[in-house]
């Protein structure tokens, strides 16, 4: 096929030596293991004239030079791979664009959409590496696929009179899946479906695959929460033998295992918690003791003794390792029985907890503190806004008591900022939502001094017990733990949130003692609060942190300022909390160190699940926004850009804190680039910048629910 072009005269175009350059590789790249001489090519590339032949000829001599191809033969060419094959996870962007993400970290490997071989989004492949130019990105193409990420898929039945197809989002996978019409399990033309690939064969355009389950019509909010569940893998409904297993568990609590425990029911005993809580997995008690100190109580459910090390119940927690928490439903990571029954701390029922008890003075130093299996009996369970109310009226149930905790607790906040501990508080988006799941208004959620009391007694219990294992007494060696660690930021990161904050005006240390660099952010916070730029500058910030995850390494945690940290408080809800209460209950009892690969496994394990369902819940939470704004097509809202990509703008609206985009081909009044460095687009011609920050008024014109997505333009071109 030739590639000579005519201009306007009629006469053919001389191919340039750079475009040439570019052909010749192409080609080689098509068979990248075959020998291939001058003829070949210029035959393969349409190159016929003698100019052409010789300007080949002069190329391949330029590309043996830098070492792309290799002369394996006098006048014999083949690709030079520089490294053959690489290992690595498809990244499948939101532009569109496919690159391998490789094993060992190096630099990210474009593969075309043609090159993929049938890759998905998060697949392990095998890639054959491409000679590149350099000054260009590497390219390779996929020879193997060694693990799929997903077998079931998520998307909206097409049923015809002779085949179905499963319509996939093309972020997920870019071909829809064939389904034959007995493989249908009832489902229905327009409703969303989970389909199980069964085989995707060289050569064919799509997968094929069967129905493993019908959500329900497109719009109805169980079918749209489900939907979002099985996207991220994770669980919609509770296995009916771990359900049977629960319900076998006695009620009762004997005698003997109560004269087995520290007996904590005489004493003052309560729970502070969201409104719409049903698992009540941590408890306060106080009281004065004779010598003036105060006797502060921290019980957490005994969740481990009902749920037994490899039991059934336990593997089920283990693979689901959390609750999932999206905007109208909780999704328990243990069955309702021990969840919102047996385990959860409910007034005026007899529990089995696991607690810490401390004797603190009235400047909040621990004097001494008891780690030991108690009974206790809630007197009061209250709501954050009940508690918040006692706090500022001073006037309630239980107000002595309160009031003496909320007193200690902003001490113990006090010291914990004077160590470095950094103020991260940002204010959470949540809805009101009728009996159907329908969102009828926004509101957000900030924490009060009721919230700060429980966090800062559920910090110190944890400390307490991380540093009770992980620093024993000299001469001692520490055994293996379940810790929460949050490494020191990364400098190149700090470096860029420093040079982008310094555009508003802010200055940030981001060199020397690490409670220097700890007060200069919550400097910046404090700055910030209530300008319009806050949420943008606590976003920035907070992607500029390392991310906390559970290891048997402890590096501390660098957030809270704490040596030692490790979550004991939640085990209702985290299967690491479930983790630290055996081994705490084994090592009290002098048991043997376990095998840290064995639970550094777990731990890898638990953080990737908490992100998981991390993700899910953000994507209810946008979901849930695109339905509050679907009736609000057409109006207009003042907002700040919250994020800049090649493909478009991002704004979150003021009012709500609902976000969307404005796709850059609807920027129509100039060609605007993309400054990545920057955080901003710039237009060519008349050199407008969007920038990261800036306030601006749009229009809603989309709402797209089954994208998630909302669509705006500047309401100036209307």
């Amino acid at each position: 096929m030739s590639r000579n072009k005519k201009n306007n005269l009629g006469k053919p175009q001389r191919i340039k030596k750079n475009a040439l350059f570019n052909l010749v590789i192409e080609a080689m790249q098509a068979s990248p293991y075959k020998l291939y001489n001058y003829k070949q090519l210029a035959s393969a590339l349409g190159l016929s004239t003698i100019p052409e032949r010789q300007l080949l000829m002069a190329v391949l001599d330029d590309l043996a030079l830098q070492e792309m191809v290799v002369e394996v033969e006098r006048g014999k060419y083949k690709l030079n791979t520089r490294g053959g094959y690489v290992e690595g996870t498809i990244d499948r962007q939101s532009s569109g664009k496919n690159y391998l993400l490789p094993d060992d970290g190096g630099e990210p490997i474009f593969i075309a959409e043609r090159r993929l071989r049938q890759a998905m989004n998060k697949d392990r492949v095998k890639v054959f590496l491409y000679a590149h130019r350099p000054g260009t990105e590497p390219e390779g193409e996929v020879v193997e696929i060694l693990k799929r990420a997903q077998e079931n898929f998520v998307g909206i039945l097409q049923v015809s009179k002779n085949y179905a197809f499963l319509r996939i989002d093309n972020r997920i996978l870019s071909s829809d899946i064939f389904i034959p019409l007995d493989k249908l399990k009832g489902g229905k033309d327009g409703q969303k479906a989970i389909a199980r690939m069964t085989e995707w064969n060289a050569g064919e355009a799509n997968p094929k695959g069967e129905v493993v389950d019908v959500l329900g019509d497109v719009g109805d909010n169980n079918t749209e929460m489900h939907a979002i569940l099985a996207e991220f893998g994770l669980p919609y409904r509770y296995p009916k033998e771990v359900e049977d297993a629960a319900a076998l568990i006695p009620e009762k609590i004997s005698e003997e295992e109560i004269r087995n425990r520290v007996d904590m029911r005489k004493v003052p005993t309560f729970t502070i918690d969201p409104r719409d809580a049903k698992d009540f997995d941590d408890a306060l008690s106080i009281r004065k003791l004779p010598n003036g100190l105060w006797e502060v109580g921290v019980h957490i459910a005994d969740v481990t003794h009902y749920v037994k090390a490899d039991s059934i119940i336990d593997k089920e927690g283990y693979k689901r390792a959390t609750s999932v928490y999206l905007v109208d439903r909780t999704v328990p990571m243990l069955p309702e029985k021990l969840s919102n029954k047996l385990c959860s701390l409910r007034p005026n029922e007899e529990k089995l907890c696991f607690s810490v008890i401390f004797h603190i003075d009235d400047a909040a130093k621990v004097q001494a503190y008891n780690i030991c299996k108690t009974v206790i009996l809630s007197d009061r369970r209250f709501t954050y806004e009940e508690a918040q109310q006692i706090i500022e009226t001073e006037e309630g149930d239980l107000k002595e008591e309160i009031l003496v905790l909320d007193k200690l607790a902003k001490i113990l906040r006090a010291q914990r900022f004077i160590k470095g501990a950094i103020a991260f508080e940002r204010t959470e988006v949540r809805f009101e939502i009728d009996a159907k799941g329908k969102p009828l208004s926004v509101y957000f959620k900030e924490a009060k001094d009721s919230n700060k009391l429980i966090e800062e007694f559920m910090l110190l219990a944890n400390r307490t017990v991380a540093t009770h294992i992980g620093k024993p007494g000299k001469g001692q060696k520490a055994k293996v733990f379940v810790y929460r660690i949050h490494d020191v930021p990364n400098p190149d990161k700090l470096k860029t949130f420093s040079d982008f904050i310094r555009r508003f005006g802010y200055k940030l240390k981001i060199s020397g003692k690490q409670t220097e660099i700890s007060a200069s952010i919550n400097q910046l916070l404090d700055e910030v609060e209530g300008k319009k730029e806050q949420n943008l500058i606590e976003t920035i910030a907070i992607r500029s942190m390392a991310k906390a995850v559970y290891s048997t390494f402890n590096v501390g945690h660098y957030g809270l300022a704490f040596d030692f940290y490790t979550h004991f408080t939640s085990p209702i809800r985290r299967y690491p909390d479930m983790m630290v209460h055996r081994l705490l209950e084994k090592y009290l009892a002098e048991g043997k160190s376990v095998s840290a690969d064995v639970y550094e496994e777990k731990c890898e394990h638990s953080s990737e699940m908490e992100q998981i369902a991390a993700n899910a819940e953000r994507a209810s939470i946008k979901y849930k926004q695109v339905e509050f704004m679907s009736d609000k097509v057409g109006m207009v809202f003042d907002g700040v850009i919250s994020g800049i990509q090649e493909w478009g703008i991002y704004v979150e609206l003021n009012e709500n804190k609902c976000e969307g985009m404005i796709p850059i081909r609807d920027l129509d009044n100039d060609y605007y680039v993309f400054d990545e460095k920057n955080y901003c687009l710039v237009g060519r011609r008349t050199h407008k910048k969007f920038q990261l920050g800036d306030e601006i008024t749009v229009k809603v014109v989309r709402a797209n629910l089954e994208k998630k997505q909302l669509d705006f333009v500047l309401a100036s071109s209307f």
